[in-house]
Protein backbone atom coordinates (compact mmCIF):
# COMPACT_ATOMS: atom_id res chain seq x y z
CA UNK A 1 0.00 0.00 0.00
CA UNK A 2 2.88 2.38 0.80
CA UNK A 3 4.17 1.61 -2.90
CA UNK A 4 1.01 2.34 -4.72
CA UNK A 5 0.57 5.58 -2.66
CA UNK A 6 4.22 6.64 -3.11
CA UNK A 7 3.15 8.56 -6.57
CA UNK A 8 0.21 9.80 -5.32
CA UNK A 9 1.50 11.56 -2.74
CA UNK A 10 4.56 12.49 -5.17
CA UNK A 11 1.90 14.36 -7.27
CA UNK A 12 -0.51 16.24 -4.09
CA UNK A 13 2.72 17.39 -3.28
CA UNK A 14 3.84 18.85 -6.72
CA UNK A 15 0.38 20.21 -7.92
CA UNK A 16 0.47 22.01 -4.05
CA UNK A 17 4.01 23.51 -4.98
CA UNK A 18 2.83 24.03 -8.71
CA UNK A 19 0.09 26.24 -6.98
CA UNK A 20 2.13 27.77 -4.37
CA UNK A 21 4.75 28.98 -6.88
CA UNK A 22 2.27 30.04 -9.63
CA UNK A 23 -0.98 30.76 -8.36
CA UNK A 24 -3.84 30.87 -11.02
CA UNK A 25 -1.23 29.95 -13.47
CA UNK A 26 -0.58 26.42 -12.39
CA UNK A 27 -2.86 24.92 -15.08
CA UNK A 28 -0.64 26.70 -17.92
CA UNK A 29 2.38 24.26 -17.58
CA UNK A 30 3.44 23.37 -13.93
CA UNK A 31 0.54 20.99 -13.35
CA UNK A 32 1.36 19.24 -16.46
CA UNK A 33 4.92 19.03 -15.40
CA UNK A 34 3.54 17.43 -12.07
CA UNK A 35 1.17 14.46 -13.41
CA UNK A 36 4.36 13.70 -16.30
CA UNK A 37 6.81 13.47 -13.06
CA UNK A 38 3.78 11.78 -11.40
CA UNK A 39 3.79 9.00 -14.52
CA UNK A 40 6.71 8.21 -14.37
CA UNK A 41 6.94 7.90 -10.57
CA UNK A 42 3.62 5.37 -11.17
CA UNK A 43 5.83 3.66 -14.43
CA UNK A 44 9.00 2.78 -11.70
CA UNK A 45 6.44 1.07 -9.20
CA UNK A 46 4.45 -0.74 -12.12
CA UNK A 47 8.66 -2.13 -13.21
CA UNK A 48 9.26 -2.55 -9.89
CA UNK A 49 6.19 -5.05 -9.34
CA UNK A 50 7.50 -7.11 -12.76
CA UNK A 51 6.33 -4.99 -15.56
CA UNK A 52 8.14 -3.90 -18.55
CA UNK A 53 8.53 -0.42 -19.93
CA UNK A 54 7.07 -1.50 -22.93
CA UNK A 55 4.13 -2.68 -20.60
CA UNK A 56 4.22 0.69 -18.82
CA UNK A 57 4.63 2.94 -21.98
CA UNK A 58 2.16 1.15 -23.50
CA UNK A 59 -0.33 2.03 -20.31
CA UNK A 60 0.14 5.89 -20.81
CA UNK A 61 -0.74 5.23 -24.61
CA UNK A 62 -4.25 3.10 -23.99
CA UNK A 63 -4.95 5.71 -20.84
CA UNK A 64 -4.60 9.00 -23.32
CA UNK A 65 -6.62 7.09 -26.21
CA UNK A 66 -9.54 6.92 -23.84
CA UNK A 67 -9.59 11.05 -24.01
CA UNK A 68 -8.77 11.43 -27.78
CA UNK A 69 -12.68 11.73 -28.30
CA UNK A 70 -12.91 14.28 -25.79
CA UNK A 71 -9.68 16.26 -27.44
CA UNK A 72 -11.49 16.01 -30.81
CA UNK A 73 -14.49 17.24 -29.76
CA UNK A 74 -12.35 20.59 -27.22
CA UNK A 75 -10.66 21.63 -30.18
CA UNK A 76 -13.64 21.15 -32.69
CA UNK A 77 -15.28 23.85 -29.98
CA UNK A 78 -12.17 25.89 -29.95
CA UNK A 79 -13.06 26.61 -34.10
CA UNK A 80 -16.73 26.72 -33.19
CA UNK A 81 -16.37 29.49 -30.52
CA UNK A 82 -14.27 31.48 -33.01
CA UNK A 83 -16.67 30.79 -36.07
CA UNK A 84 -19.28 31.86 -34.04
CA UNK A 85 -18.04 34.95 -33.05
CA UNK A 86 -16.97 36.48 -36.30
CA UNK A 87 -20.29 34.98 -38.07
CA UNK A 88 -22.48 37.66 -35.18
CA UNK A 89 -24.11 34.06 -33.82
CA UNK A 90 -22.45 34.69 -30.16
CA UNK A 91 -22.84 38.61 -30.34
CA UNK A 92 -26.58 38.27 -31.29
CA UNK A 93 -27.11 35.87 -28.77
CA UNK A 94 -25.44 38.50 -26.42
CA UNK A 95 -27.81 41.22 -27.98
CA UNK A 96 -30.93 39.59 -27.77
CA UNK A 97 -30.09 38.50 -24.76
CA UNK A 98 -29.62 41.28 -22.62
CA UNK A 99 -32.97 42.92 -23.43
CA UNK A 100 -34.94 39.99 -22.71
CA UNK A 101 -32.79 38.45 -19.19
CA UNK A 102 -33.54 40.12 -15.96
CA UNK A 103 -29.98 40.42 -14.16
CA UNK A 104 -31.88 40.02 -10.46
CA UNK A 105 -32.92 36.49 -11.73
CA UNK A 106 -30.05 36.01 -14.48
CA UNK A 107 -28.01 32.92 -12.36
CA UNK A 108 -31.39 30.83 -11.95
CA UNK A 109 -32.33 31.51 -14.89
CA UNK A 110 -29.14 30.13 -16.83
CA UNK A 111 -29.11 27.08 -14.86
CA UNK A 112 -33.06 26.46 -15.80
CA UNK A 113 -32.22 27.43 -19.42
CA UNK A 114 -29.26 25.43 -19.35
CA UNK A 115 -31.01 21.90 -17.71
CA UNK A 116 -34.13 22.18 -20.33
CA UNK A 117 -31.49 22.10 -23.03
CA UNK A 118 -29.33 19.50 -21.55
CA UNK A 119 -32.20 17.32 -20.80
CA UNK A 120 -33.73 17.38 -23.85
CA UNK A 121 -29.98 16.73 -25.82
CA UNK A 122 -28.26 14.82 -23.39
CA UNK A 123 -24.66 16.42 -23.27
CA UNK A 124 -23.48 19.28 -20.92
CA UNK A 125 -20.51 19.38 -22.98
CA UNK A 126 -22.77 20.93 -25.72
CA UNK A 127 -24.94 23.12 -23.93
CA UNK A 128 -21.69 24.46 -22.74
CA UNK A 129 -19.86 24.82 -25.90
CA UNK A 130 -23.61 26.57 -27.51
CA UNK A 131 -25.92 28.23 -24.99
CA UNK A 132 -22.75 28.37 -22.08
CA UNK A 133 -20.66 30.79 -24.12
CA UNK A 134 -23.61 32.73 -25.15
CA UNK A 135 -24.50 33.37 -21.78
CA UNK A 136 -20.98 34.04 -20.21
CA UNK A 137 -21.28 37.10 -22.59
CA UNK A 138 -24.11 38.02 -21.13
CA UNK A 139 -23.12 37.74 -17.99
CA UNK A 140 -20.49 40.03 -18.93
CA UNK A 141 -22.24 42.48 -20.27
CA UNK A 142 -24.64 43.04 -17.43
CA UNK A 143 -21.23 43.07 -15.19
CA UNK A 144 -22.25 40.10 -12.85
CA UNK A 145 -19.87 37.42 -12.24
CA UNK A 146 -18.27 34.68 -14.63
CA UNK A 147 -17.80 31.97 -11.99
CA UNK A 148 -20.99 32.32 -10.74
CA UNK A 149 -22.55 32.32 -14.16
CA UNK A 150 -20.03 29.22 -15.00
CA UNK A 151 -21.39 27.38 -11.95
CA UNK A 152 -25.14 28.05 -12.68
CA UNK A 153 -24.61 26.88 -16.11
CA UNK A 154 -22.65 23.77 -15.18
CA UNK A 155 -25.32 22.88 -13.23
CA UNK A 156 -28.41 23.33 -15.23
CA UNK A 157 -26.07 21.10 -17.97
CA UNK A 158 -25.82 18.43 -15.72
CA UNK A 159 -28.98 18.20 -13.96
CA UNK A 160 -30.07 17.51 -17.90
CA UNK A 161 -27.03 15.38 -18.78
CA UNK A 162 -28.23 13.16 -15.56
CA UNK A 163 -31.26 12.58 -16.34
CA UNK A 164 -31.50 12.10 -19.88
CA UNK A 165 -32.08 8.59 -21.36
CA UNK A 166 -29.65 10.13 -24.13
CA UNK A 167 -26.85 11.06 -21.92
CA UNK A 168 -23.28 8.75 -22.58
CA UNK A 169 -23.16 8.84 -18.47
CA UNK A 170 -26.64 7.98 -17.90
CA UNK A 171 -26.38 4.87 -20.16
CA UNK A 172 -22.74 3.74 -19.23
CA UNK A 173 -23.93 3.83 -15.36
CA UNK A 174 -26.90 1.92 -15.87
CA UNK A 175 -25.04 -0.39 -17.65
CA UNK A 176 -22.42 -1.45 -16.07
CA UNK A 177 -23.96 -2.08 -13.07
CA UNK A 178 -26.55 -4.20 -14.73
CA UNK A 179 -29.78 -1.91 -14.35
CA UNK A 180 -32.69 -0.96 -16.42
CA UNK A 181 -32.50 2.48 -17.93
CA UNK A 182 -35.44 4.01 -16.88
CA UNK A 183 -35.61 2.00 -13.67
CA UNK A 184 -32.03 4.14 -13.52
CA UNK A 185 -33.35 7.41 -14.04
CA UNK A 186 -36.19 7.50 -11.97
CA UNK A 187 -34.25 6.45 -8.55
CA UNK A 188 -31.96 8.98 -9.77
CA UNK A 189 -34.51 11.93 -9.34
CA UNK A 190 -34.58 10.90 -5.27
CA UNK A 191 -31.14 12.70 -5.23
CA UNK A 192 -31.08 14.90 -8.22
CA UNK A 193 -34.19 17.21 -8.03
CA UNK A 194 -33.79 18.21 -4.70
CA UNK A 195 -29.91 18.67 -5.23
CA UNK A 196 -31.00 21.07 -8.00
CA UNK A 197 -33.84 23.01 -5.99
CA UNK A 198 -30.62 23.42 -3.49
CA UNK A 199 -28.96 25.22 -6.14
CA UNK A 200 -31.96 27.18 -7.90
CA UNK A 201 -32.54 28.81 -3.95
CA UNK A 202 -28.75 30.09 -4.12
CA UNK A 203 -28.66 31.05 -7.17
CA UNK A 204 -31.79 32.87 -6.76
CA UNK A 205 -30.54 34.26 -3.36
CA UNK A 206 -27.65 35.89 -4.85
CA UNK A 207 -27.52 39.73 -4.82
CA UNK A 208 -27.27 41.29 -8.48
CA UNK A 209 -27.26 44.94 -7.00
CA UNK A 210 -23.80 45.36 -8.84
CA UNK A 211 -25.38 45.00 -12.85
CA UNK A 212 -24.18 47.05 -15.37
CA UNK A 213 -26.77 49.81 -15.51
CA UNK A 214 -29.35 50.11 -18.13
CA UNK A 215 -27.74 52.88 -20.09
CA UNK A 216 -24.40 50.76 -20.24
CA UNK A 217 -26.56 48.01 -21.90
CA UNK A 218 -28.05 50.39 -23.92
CA UNK A 219 -24.26 51.54 -24.96
CA UNK A 220 -23.02 47.91 -25.47
CA UNK A 221 -26.15 47.04 -27.59
CA UNK A 222 -25.31 49.88 -29.63
CA UNK A 223 -21.67 49.13 -30.22
CA UNK A 224 -22.82 45.40 -30.76
CA UNK A 225 -24.85 46.94 -33.97
CA UNK A 226 -22.04 48.95 -35.02
CA UNK A 227 -19.70 46.39 -35.43
CA UNK A 228 -21.75 42.92 -36.70
CA UNK A 229 -24.83 42.77 -39.11
CA UNK A 230 -27.11 41.29 -36.30
CA UNK A 231 -30.43 39.92 -37.03
CA UNK A 232 -32.35 36.31 -37.05
CA UNK A 233 -29.97 35.40 -39.94
CA UNK A 234 -26.87 35.32 -38.05
CA UNK A 235 -28.54 33.12 -35.17
CA UNK A 236 -28.70 30.50 -38.81
CA UNK A 237 -25.42 28.27 -37.07
CA UNK A 238 -26.70 27.82 -33.69
CA UNK A 239 -30.48 26.16 -34.94
CA UNK A 240 -27.96 23.92 -37.04
CA UNK A 241 -26.75 22.65 -34.23
CA UNK A 242 -30.02 22.51 -32.31
CA UNK A 243 -30.97 20.60 -35.34
CA UNK A 244 -28.05 18.40 -35.82
CA UNK A 245 -28.51 17.35 -32.07
CA UNK A 246 -32.03 16.54 -32.24
CA UNK A 247 -31.35 14.14 -35.59
CA UNK A 248 -28.79 12.53 -32.82
CA UNK A 249 -25.83 13.43 -35.09
CA UNK A 250 -22.75 12.32 -32.64
CA UNK A 251 -20.93 15.74 -30.92
CA UNK A 252 -17.79 16.14 -33.11
CA UNK A 253 -19.28 15.85 -36.70
CA UNK A 254 -22.14 17.92 -35.41
CA UNK A 255 -19.62 20.55 -33.79
CA UNK A 256 -17.90 20.68 -37.66
CA UNK A 257 -21.31 21.14 -39.43
CA UNK A 258 -21.75 24.05 -36.76
CA UNK A 259 -18.47 25.45 -37.45
CA UNK A 260 -18.93 25.80 -40.92
CA UNK A 261 -22.44 27.11 -40.99
CA UNK A 262 -20.83 30.05 -38.96
CA UNK A 263 -18.28 30.56 -41.56
CA UNK A 264 -20.42 30.64 -44.50
CA UNK A 265 -22.76 32.87 -42.27
CA UNK A 266 -19.47 35.08 -41.54
CA UNK A 267 -18.71 35.19 -45.53
CA UNK A 268 -22.42 36.14 -46.31
CA UNK A 269 -23.59 38.54 -43.79
CA UNK A 270 -20.32 39.69 -41.63
CA UNK A 271 -18.18 39.95 -45.00
CA UNK A 272 -16.72 43.61 -43.85
CA UNK A 273 -15.72 42.09 -40.16
CA UNK A 274 -14.01 39.41 -41.72
CA UNK A 275 -11.75 41.74 -44.40
CA UNK A 276 -10.92 44.08 -41.44
CA UNK A 277 -9.79 41.08 -39.30
CA UNK A 278 -7.64 39.54 -41.94
CA UNK A 279 -3.72 40.66 -42.22
CA UNK A 280 -4.31 41.32 -45.72
CA UNK A 281 -6.05 44.67 -46.46
CA UNK A 282 -7.73 44.14 -50.20
CA UNK A 283 -11.21 44.56 -50.78
CA UNK A 284 -11.01 43.60 -54.56
CA UNK A 285 -9.69 40.93 -53.42
CA UNK A 286 -11.05 36.95 -52.04
CA UNK A 287 -7.87 36.53 -50.11
CA UNK A 288 -9.22 38.32 -46.81
CA UNK A 289 -12.36 37.15 -46.69
CA UNK A 290 -10.45 33.74 -46.75
CA UNK A 291 -7.67 34.57 -44.73
CA UNK A 292 -9.84 35.56 -42.06
CA UNK A 293 -11.72 32.86 -41.53
CA UNK A 294 -9.18 30.69 -41.62
CA UNK A 295 -6.83 32.72 -38.73
CA UNK A 296 -10.75 32.49 -36.99
CA UNK A 297 -10.80 29.18 -36.71
CA UNK A 298 -7.11 28.01 -35.42
CA UNK A 299 -6.50 31.81 -33.41
CA UNK A 300 -9.59 32.88 -32.86
CA UNK A 301 -11.34 36.33 -32.97
CA UNK A 302 -10.13 39.43 -31.39
CA UNK A 303 -11.89 42.74 -31.41
CA UNK A 304 -10.19 45.72 -32.53
CA UNK A 305 -13.29 48.59 -31.95
CA UNK A 306 -13.06 51.56 -29.88
CA UNK A 307 -14.83 49.98 -26.93
CA UNK A 308 -12.73 47.91 -24.82
CA UNK A 309 -15.32 46.50 -23.00
CA UNK A 310 -16.55 45.08 -25.95
CA UNK A 311 -12.96 43.97 -27.33
CA UNK A 312 -12.99 41.84 -24.01
CA UNK A 313 -16.42 40.41 -24.96
CA UNK A 314 -15.64 38.76 -28.26
CA UNK A 315 -12.23 38.26 -28.12
CA UNK A 316 -12.61 34.22 -27.91
CA UNK A 317 -12.35 31.09 -29.43
CA UNK A 318 -9.92 29.32 -31.87
CA UNK A 319 -8.44 26.00 -31.93
CA UNK A 320 -5.01 27.36 -30.43
CA UNK A 321 -7.01 28.84 -27.31
CA UNK A 322 -7.80 25.29 -26.45
CA UNK A 323 -4.23 23.30 -26.59
CA UNK A 324 -3.41 23.88 -23.26
CA UNK A 325 -5.96 22.15 -22.15
CA UNK A 326 -5.17 19.36 -24.37
CA UNK A 327 -1.82 19.03 -22.77
CA UNK A 328 -3.11 18.89 -19.41
CA UNK A 329 -5.62 16.07 -20.25
CA UNK A 330 -3.27 14.20 -22.07
CA UNK A 331 -0.45 14.71 -19.01
CA UNK A 332 -3.32 13.75 -16.66
CA UNK A 333 -4.92 10.68 -18.84
CA UNK A 334 -1.36 9.65 -19.07
CA UNK A 335 -0.90 8.78 -15.15
CA UNK A 336 -4.27 7.39 -14.89
CA UNK A 337 -3.60 5.05 -17.59
CA UNK A 338 0.28 3.88 -15.37
CA UNK A 339 -2.58 3.78 -11.77
CA UNK A 340 -5.14 1.30 -13.72
CA UNK A 341 -2.71 -0.73 -15.78
CA UNK A 342 0.10 -1.28 -12.57
CA UNK A 343 -3.28 -1.90 -10.05
CA UNK A 344 -2.69 1.14 -7.89
CA UNK A 345 -5.97 1.79 -8.51
CA UNK A 346 -7.93 -1.04 -7.91
CA UNK A 347 -5.70 -1.47 -4.98
CA UNK A 348 -6.74 1.97 -3.23
CA UNK A 349 -10.60 1.31 -4.09
CA UNK A 350 -10.34 -2.25 -2.59
CA UNK A 351 -9.01 -0.42 0.60
CA UNK A 352 -12.33 1.87 0.74
CA UNK A 353 -14.12 -1.35 0.54
CA UNK A 354 -12.22 -2.93 3.27
CA UNK A 355 -14.02 -0.28 5.63
CA UNK A 356 -17.71 -0.63 4.54
CA UNK A 357 -19.67 -2.07 7.70
CA UNK A 358 -22.83 -0.68 6.79
CA UNK A 359 -25.48 1.18 3.72
CA UNK A 360 -23.99 3.85 4.82
CA UNK A 361 -20.01 3.11 4.71
CA UNK A 362 -20.67 1.54 1.39
CA UNK A 363 -22.56 4.74 0.11
CA UNK A 364 -19.81 6.64 1.01
CA UNK A 365 -17.34 4.24 -0.43
CA UNK A 366 -18.85 4.48 -3.70
CA UNK A 367 -18.95 8.46 -4.22
CA UNK A 368 -15.40 8.23 -2.49
CA UNK A 369 -14.49 5.71 -5.35
CA UNK A 370 -16.36 7.87 -8.01
CA UNK A 371 -14.06 10.78 -6.50
CA UNK A 372 -11.12 9.33 -6.51
CA UNK A 373 -10.87 7.64 -9.52
CA UNK A 374 -12.06 11.08 -11.05
CA UNK A 375 -9.25 12.27 -9.51
CA UNK A 376 -6.09 9.75 -10.17
CA UNK A 377 -7.98 8.70 -13.51
CA UNK A 378 -9.04 12.26 -14.85
CA UNK A 379 -11.80 10.49 -16.98
CA UNK A 380 -14.94 10.88 -16.00
CA UNK A 381 -16.43 7.18 -17.91
CA UNK A 382 -13.51 5.23 -16.17
CA UNK A 383 -14.64 6.83 -12.77
CA UNK A 384 -17.68 5.50 -13.18
CA UNK A 385 -17.07 1.68 -14.71
CA UNK A 386 -14.67 0.77 -12.52
CA UNK A 387 -16.01 1.52 -9.64
CA UNK A 388 -19.39 -0.12 -10.91
CA UNK A 389 -17.62 -3.36 -11.54
CA UNK A 390 -15.72 -3.51 -7.74
CA UNK A 391 -18.77 -2.67 -6.10
CA UNK A 392 -21.70 -4.34 -7.45
CA UNK A 393 -21.26 -7.68 -5.31
CA UNK A 394 -20.87 -5.81 -2.16
CA UNK A 395 -24.29 -4.04 -3.06
CA UNK A 396 -25.53 -7.44 -3.67
CA UNK A 397 -23.79 -9.06 -0.60
CA UNK A 398 -25.59 -5.90 1.37
CA UNK A 399 -29.57 -7.35 0.04
CA UNK A 400 -29.64 -3.90 -1.72
CA UNK A 401 -30.71 -3.16 -5.03
CA UNK A 402 -28.20 -1.83 -8.00
CA UNK A 403 -30.21 1.31 -8.53
CA UNK A 404 -28.88 2.10 -5.44
CA UNK A 405 -24.74 1.70 -6.77
CA UNK A 406 -25.88 3.20 -10.26
CA UNK A 407 -27.71 6.26 -8.73
CA UNK A 408 -24.42 6.81 -6.83
CA UNK A 409 -22.22 6.50 -9.31
CA UNK A 410 -24.16 9.07 -10.82
CA UNK A 411 -24.26 11.12 -7.99
CA UNK A 412 -20.06 11.13 -7.28
CA UNK A 413 -18.49 10.68 -10.57
CA UNK A 414 -20.68 12.28 -12.81
CA UNK A 415 -21.14 15.27 -10.84
CA UNK A 416 -17.56 15.81 -9.26
CA UNK A 417 -15.58 15.60 -13.03
CA UNK A 418 -16.58 19.34 -13.66
CA UNK A 419 -14.60 19.95 -10.82
CA UNK A 420 -11.35 18.56 -11.11
CA UNK A 421 -9.36 20.59 -13.08
CA UNK A 422 -6.89 18.34 -14.49
CA UNK A 423 -10.30 15.92 -15.49
CA UNK A 424 -11.34 16.10 -19.11
CA UNK A 425 -14.48 17.58 -18.05
CA UNK A 426 -13.06 20.25 -15.58
CA UNK A 427 -10.53 21.27 -18.14
CA UNK A 428 -13.43 21.06 -21.20
CA UNK A 429 -15.51 23.72 -19.38
CA UNK A 430 -12.42 25.66 -17.83
CA UNK A 431 -11.16 26.28 -21.47
CA UNK A 432 -15.01 26.91 -23.38
CA UNK A 433 -16.72 28.90 -20.59
CA UNK A 434 -13.05 30.53 -20.09
CA UNK A 435 -13.36 30.50 -16.44
CA UNK A 436 -10.89 28.62 -14.08
CA UNK A 437 -12.41 25.48 -12.43
CA UNK A 438 -11.31 26.52 -9.18
CA UNK A 439 -13.27 29.37 -9.56
CA UNK A 440 -16.47 28.47 -10.95
CA UNK A 441 -16.06 25.43 -8.63
CA UNK A 442 -17.33 26.94 -5.04
CA UNK A 443 -20.55 27.71 -7.17
CA UNK A 444 -21.29 24.34 -9.23
CA UNK A 445 -24.09 23.97 -6.42
CA UNK A 446 -25.84 21.30 -8.17
CA UNK A 447 -22.60 18.99 -8.57
CA UNK A 448 -21.43 19.83 -4.72
CA UNK A 449 -24.97 18.55 -3.36
CA UNK A 450 -25.71 15.80 -5.25
CA UNK A 451 -22.65 14.03 -3.53
CA UNK A 452 -23.68 15.04 -0.36
CA UNK A 453 -27.27 13.74 -0.67
CA UNK A 454 -26.33 10.40 -1.88
CA UNK A 455 -24.04 10.39 1.74
CA UNK A 456 -26.37 11.59 4.03
CA UNK A 457 -29.57 9.52 2.30
CA UNK A 458 -27.16 6.69 2.74
CA UNK A 459 -26.53 6.76 6.64
CA UNK A 460 -30.25 8.23 6.92
CA UNK A 461 -30.97 5.33 5.21
CA UNK A 462 -33.19 7.28 2.83
CA UNK A 463 -34.86 5.50 -0.90
CA UNK A 464 -31.88 2.89 -0.17
CA UNK A 465 -34.29 0.13 -2.54
CA UNK A 466 -34.19 -3.31 -0.91
CA UNK A 467 -33.29 -6.10 -4.02
CA UNK A 468 -36.36 -7.65 -4.14
CA UNK A 469 -37.63 -11.05 -2.49
CA UNK A 470 -37.96 -13.93 -5.43
CA UNK A 471 -41.41 -15.69 -4.98
CA UNK A 472 -40.57 -19.52 -3.79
Amino acid sequence: MLLSLAPIVLLIALLFSAVQLFGADASYGPNQVALLIASAAAGLVGMYRGMSWSEVQDSMVDGIKVGLGPILILMAVGGLIGSWMIAGTVPAMIYYGVAILNPAIFFAAASVICALASISIGSSWTVAGTLGIGLIGIADSFGLSPAITAGAIISGAYFGDKLSPLSDTTNLAAACTNVDLFAHIRHMLWTTVPAFIIALLFFSMIDAGAATEPEQIAILRSALANEFNIGIGVLIPLLVMLLLIWRKVPAYPAIMLATVAGVATAALLQADVVRAFALTKNADSSVPLIEGLWLTLFGGFEGNTSNQELNQLISKGGIASMLNTVWLIISALAFGGVLERTGILKQLLDAVLRAVKSTGDLVLATVTGGVVTNILAADQFLAIALPGRLFSTTYDDFGLSRENLSRTLEDSATMTSALIPWNTCGAYMAATLGVATWEYAPYAIFNMACPLLAISFGYLLIKQKRVEAVPA
